[in-house]
């Protein structure tokens, strides 16, 4: 204020000093004049200002003198303050849709008419809905699920509803997604829709049902046999060569439940235990004796006139990383599902090679009746089993496969299925390098 004081001053001054060249009775003129000339300046100065600031502060003169000059650097200060915030707001908001964007869960943000403000690449994909050609139209114009339409409108959001993903969004899929929306309203009448894909969820439970059931009907139907026994037993006379019978089929039937509870605790096992180690060492050859002996014992027992003609063939001496025993299951319960579902006189042959990239292949083929296509990607499903008669006469318990995919999955293994009906069938566990090693010249020699 002092400055412009002067200035002001100054030019009154000058402006008489050169009317005084005139005559002193000019020197009040010369110095109206000068404030004149003053005032039309600082007014110019100040509509300068005042024109750049409606222009958003573009072009704001550098600092000068005066008030004008202190005022427009105190203003450039402020605009950059406020950019300076505006983009610090601006990479936050970035880095939250960025994390929104990232989420598993769709995110869908509605104005207070319905209609789509925002939405990530997971909604979308779940809806197929496009998040930038779709933007401000009404969702439930793109969502015709009645359920899900009668939810949206219905303002009681308290729980959530399940529906079908859009046909358009489950186009590459065999089955339709099955997404669960849940609505929650925010700033007035906005909503912002959470979706979750639950196919997996509903698929685990459907499993966990019919693991249950299967379990109770695997176990109920020797109890039950066992309970008719038992009580046949009790309330008619029987010679001896019916009661031995009886007791023949009651030991059966025990036998059975026992199978069936010894894999349901392996599988329980393999799924609650620590991984493999990867430096404890089975050479294949002790794993090939007892699946052999094992073998031969169920051949002899199963068809004792014809047999099966079974061989065992290592190309190259191995040694495998992991746990004896569970190797030992895995490759047993190959070998024995192939004698048990070859008819007497078929082949079993079992081998043990190194493939050209480094792995191993432990493979088991047989010359049974073979395996229709559809049925080969559920074969390692819990209790799945194509003839449940015939596994039963052969005492299997549907858990075998099951287990040997577990065995491999902890191994890093690969369980590989081909058949054909009428062809046999071929089941081979690929291990992968790094859990193999050549047995050495002087452990060889030592066995």
């Amino acid at each position: 204020m002092p400055f412009r004081i002067a200035t002001f001053l100054l030019a009154s001054f000058v402006g008489a000093g050169l009317a005084a060249f005139a005559g002193w009775r000019f020197a009040w003129l010369g110095a109206w004049l000068g404030a004149v000339v003053w005032l039309v300046l600082d007014a110019w100065r100040a509509q300068s200002l005042l024109k750049v600031l409606r222009n958003d502060g573009v072009g704001l003169p550098s600092r000068g003198a005066g008030l004008w000059g202190e005022l427009a650097e105190r203003i450039r200060k402020l605009l950059r303050d406020r950019e300076k915030l505006a983009q610090q707001a601006e990479e936050r908001l970035q880095e939250f849709l960025a994390a929104i964007q990232a989420s598993p869960n769709g995110v869908v943000l509605l104005d207070e008419q319905g209609r789509i403000e925002w939405c990530n690449e997971t909604a979308a994909t779940q809806f197929g809905i496009d998040a930038e050609r779709d933007l401000l139209q009404h969702l439930s114009n793109l969502v015709r699920d009645p359920a899900f339409v009668a939810y949206l409108a219905s303002w009681n959001y308290s729980r959530d509803v399940v529906i079908d993903a859009p046909a358009k969004a489950s186009q590459h899929r065999g089955h339709p997604p099955r997404l669960s929306v849940q609505v929650h309203p925010y700033a007035g009448n906005r909503r912002m829709l959470l979706t979750r894909d639950i196919t997996s969820l509903e698929q685990a439970e459907a499993m966990r049902r019919d693991f249950v059931a299967n379990v109770s009907h695997e176990i109920r139907t020797p109890l039950t046999v066992l309970a008719g026994f038992v009580e046949t037993l009790q309330n008619l006379p029987l010679d001896a060569e019916e009661r031995a019978r009886y007791l023949n089929l009651m030991s059966q039937q025990s036998h059975r439940m026992e199978t069936l509870v010894n894999d349901l605790l392996t599988l329980s096992r393999l799924e609650g235990s620590a991984a493999p180690p990867p430096n404890r060492w089975i050479r294949v050859r002790a794993l090939f004796a007892q699946c052999e002996d094992e073998a031969r014992g169920l051949s002899s027992r199963l068809a004792p006139q014809h047999g099966h003609r079974l061989t065992f063939d290592i190309e190259a001496d191995t040694e495998i990383a992991g746990v004896a025993t569970e190797l030992q299951s895995a490759m047993s319960n190959l070998v024995s599902n192939a004698v048990r579902y070859t008819p007497g006189g078929g082949e079993v042959k079992v081998t043990w090679r190194l493939l050209p990239d480094g792995r191993g292949e432990y493979a088991v083929r047989d010359t049974g009746p073979g395996i229709a296509d559809e049925h080969i990607p559920r074969l390692t499903e819990r209790f799945y089993r194509i003839d449940r008669s015939r596994s039963r006469e052969t005492g299997g318990t549907g858990l075998g496969l099951a287990i040997v995919k577990h065995i491999a999955q902890r191994h890093g293994a690969e369980l590989r299925i081909e058949s054909k009906v009428g062809e046999g069938s071929r089941f081979a566990l690929v291990f992968p390098v790094t859990r193999l090693r050549a047995v050495s010249a002087a452990v060889g020699a030592a066995v």
